[in-house]
């Protein structure tokens, strides 16, 4: 039952004459928090009260006293992603910020805030950026990247597979984006920890989050100081050694950007693909025809519950229209990518496996320049998990898993987990012992539109994996 601060009403016309609503005006009170254990619960719900109610295009609260307008269709999403003269990303330009209705110490600030980098510039500025960037990226070694991914894997797998039981999320999920990404920008893994109470702080949004983001803007300094004084085979140096010649407070900046996505998203990536595989029994087929079911899995997250779900924020750089509302200048555009990836115009029955039309890493000239690593870290981690751990089960039900608070990410508190104790291998020993053959399914995972978690996972269910067979049978 929708309570009455979240029951959305139809939205009142503005009077003849007056200017456009803002986000804050149509409709308020009450208006739809982004916020709070409802959202978290059950985002879709939300997104589907918003359609029917408001339409495409919806006022939201993102956090006690901000006001955006969410987009939730896949086309008007497109349009906006698409249209930089329309649409400004530059924060600077958030009206109700620089008048003061938004305080500078907002929870939201340091995830919307303008900083000197690609996500938040416009044209030229955000071409030098972005172009460093890709460039840094490109001469990332995917066999090396993907060799650094397993021996973490196998260093984290190792310290709790002794014990037959772990957290997912805590032991694994969270730990090794961000120990991966410390090697690829040259940073030791003994900063992973104060970079993850960071980055957890930033994305949740509440009170925590400014802590957070001076937290992270000391490591950023820190690793700043470090590189410019010994250069070495990693991000961070050659983005100093780019043409762009970025100045000190760029290249915090350009890292910040870099390290907080490829860090907090693919952790909530590999988290969200795991339950998947261990709640759904669409998902334990064979290996057989080219996909496997770690490759099913990860479409599906990245379709229906993408790890960012509501973020690549715009600022109408004049009033627009936009699917009959009228966006004022300056008012902030949220793209919901979940939201505009489960549209009811969209065609269901089209398979997800292989179809990468989704918008979990945006559109248009903003799109995230790192999704090729990202989604390689996500892949390597859970097949290495699934190889270690054969017979790895939910220890809770769906109805018990709690989310994460916070209008930007979809991400899971805990994934508590049950599996035979093993002991790590010991040197001379072959590290992975083949488990029994998986049972051949005979028919391959069905698509679905909804994808909503089973009622109940039985911790009884054991399934068997083995993605080195598929790699060996030319996968």
């Amino acid at each position: 039952m929708t309570s009455a601060r979240h029951r959305i009403p139809h939205p009142a016309a503005p009077p003849t004459g007056s200017d456009p609503p803002t986000a804050r005006d149509v409709g308020h009170p009450p208006i739809t928090p982004l916020y709070g254990p409802e959202f978290a619960a059950d985002p879709h719900d939300v997104y589907d009260r918003l359609r029917r109610f408001r339409g495409p295009v919806a006022p939201v609260e993102l956090a006690p006293g901000v006001y955006a307008w969410l987009v939730l269709d896949y086309y008007a999403a497109l349009e906006v992603l698409r249209s930089p003269h329309l649409y400004s990303k530059d924060p600077r330009n958030w009206r109700a910020l620089a008048c003061g209705e938004v305080p500078a110490d907002s929870s939201v600030i340091p995830m919307m805030g303008y900083r000197p980098n690609a996500l938040f510039s416009d044209q030229p500025a955000h071409g030098r950026y972005r172009q460093a960037i890709t460039d840094s990226l490109a001469r990332v070694d995917p066999h090396v990247l993907h060799g650094s991914v397993t021996r973490t894997a196998d260093r984290l797998i190792d310290a709790f597979a002794p014990r037959g039981q772990a957290d997912l999320l805590g032991d694994y999920a969270a730990v090794l984006p961000v120990l991966t990404i410390n090697a690829l920008f040259g940073q030791a893994d003994d900063a992973g920890t104060r970079l993850l109470a960071a980055l957890a702080k930033m994305f949740e949004g509440g009170d925590g989050a400014i802590e957070g983001d001076a937290l992270f803007t000391q490591y950023m300094v820190d690793l700043i100081g470090a590189k410019r004084a010994q250069p070495g085979p990693d991000v961070t140096s050659w983005l100093m050694a780019h043409p762009a010649r970025l100045s000190d407070e760029e290249m915090i900046h350009q890292c910040t950007l870099l390290i907080a996505a490829g860090t907090e998203p693919v952790q909530n990536l590999i988290g969200n693909a795991l339950w998947l595989l261990l709640a759904d029994d669409r998902f334990a087929g064979n290996l057989s025809g080219g996909t496997t079911p770690v490759d099913a899995a990860l479409e599906e997250v990245l379709w229906l519950d993408p790890p960012m779900a509501n973020y690549a924020v715009h600022y109408p750089r004049h009033d627009v229209a936009l699917r009959g509302v009228t966006l004022r200048a300056g008012d902030p555009v949220v793209v919901s990518l979940a939201a505009a990836n489960t549209d009811p115009k969209l065609n269901a029955t089209t398979s997800r496996v292989g179809n990468r039309a989704h918008l979990a890493f945006s559109a248009g000239p903003h799109a995230c320049p790192a999704k090729d690593p990202s989604r390689l870290i996500a892949t390597v981690a859970i097949e290495r998990l699934l190889d270690r751990l054969p017979d790895v089960r939910s220890a809770v039900a769906a109805a018990d898993l709690q989310w994460r608070q916070g209008p930007f990410h979809r991400a899971l508190t805990a994934l508590p987990v049950h599996f035979t104790p093993t002991r790590p291998p010991v040197i001379g020993e072959p590290a992975w012992t083949p488990p029994p053959p998986a049972p051949t399914a005979s028919t391959p995972p069905a698509p679905t539109s909804t994808a909503r978690p089973p009622a109940s996972a039985p911790p009884a269910r054991r399934r068997w994996w083995n993605f080195r067979a598929a790699s060996r049978h030319g996968r």
